[in-house]
């Protein structure tokens, strides 16, 4: 891992989350109202989670997952409705604040007895412990290719069952979309996404995590207007 990029990337993204654009978040990730773009990128945003909590088991009792790239928590809380002791860490602290106090605010019955733990920090912290699944939803889409293979290597190391994360295709539309700087107003736009080419993603991993008996499971792309995320699945 290119250390210093990586560690320069993660300030300019908990720069973004936690002051540029937090507000903006708030309501891209809430029920109101929104211009076309934005309510394309809600839509593909609500689409991925589906898709990653479909992988997951519906019975999680006794699962520990960590929630790598929480946001505002929505996946996390649908993990502990299924009984998983979550770990939901994000780099902004505002918006772990108002995942935690969404979540107490709107309290909902739990009989499957999960838990989530609201932390404010690097997904990587070895500190985090063992998990049986991790799912990193959209936190990686902002690093090189290498950062993002070493990022998963680490997450693999502490993950027995699943590890389900996103990238960014490289694909000419994706690429056009990011040129003209269009998925958010000037004021609050994102930090450039890093389109990765999947045959080298791919080469990779394999290299990195294969050899632990980790291997490549589904994969699916999600596609919604100004939102091109592709869900990937690894198994030990």
């Amino acid at each position: 891992m290119n250390h210093a990029g990586y560690l320069e990337r993660r300030e300019q993204i908990e720069t973004y989350f936690d002051r540029t654009a937090a507000k903006a978040w708030e309501r891209l990730t809430s029920n109101a109202p929104l211009g076309r773009i934005r309510a394309s990128v809600r839509a593909g945003r609500d689409q991925m989670r589906a898709t990653l909590l479909e992988w997951l088991p519906q019975d999680m009792r006794g699962l520990r997952l960590l929630d790598a790239g929480c946001g505002t928590g929505a996946l996390a809380v649908e993990a502990m409705l299924r009984g998983a002791q979550v770990v939901a860490i994000d780099l902004s602290p505002t918006l772990v604040q108002l995942a935690a106090d969404r979540h107490a605010s709107q309290p909902a019955p739990n009989p499957m007895g999960g838990s989530i733990d609201f932390r404010s920090g690097d997904m990587l912290d070895a500190g985090l412990g063992h998990f049986d699944h991790v799912v990193a939803m959209d936190s990686l889409i902002h690093y090189d290719t290498p950062d993002i293979v070493q990022a998963v290597e680490r997450l693999a190391e502490r993950t027995s069952a699943s590890l389900l994360f996103t990238f960014a295709p490289r694909t000419p539309l994706l690429a056009a979309m990011h040129s003209v700087g269009r998925l958010f107003p000037r004021s609050d736009r994102s930090p450039a996404l890093t389109p990765a080419a999947e045959p080298v993603l791919r080469a990779g991993l394999r290299g990195a995590i294969g050899a632990s008996g980790w291997n490549e499971g589904r994969s699916e792309r999600v596609a919604s207007g100004f939102y091109t995320s592709q869900a990937w699945e690894w198994e030990r």
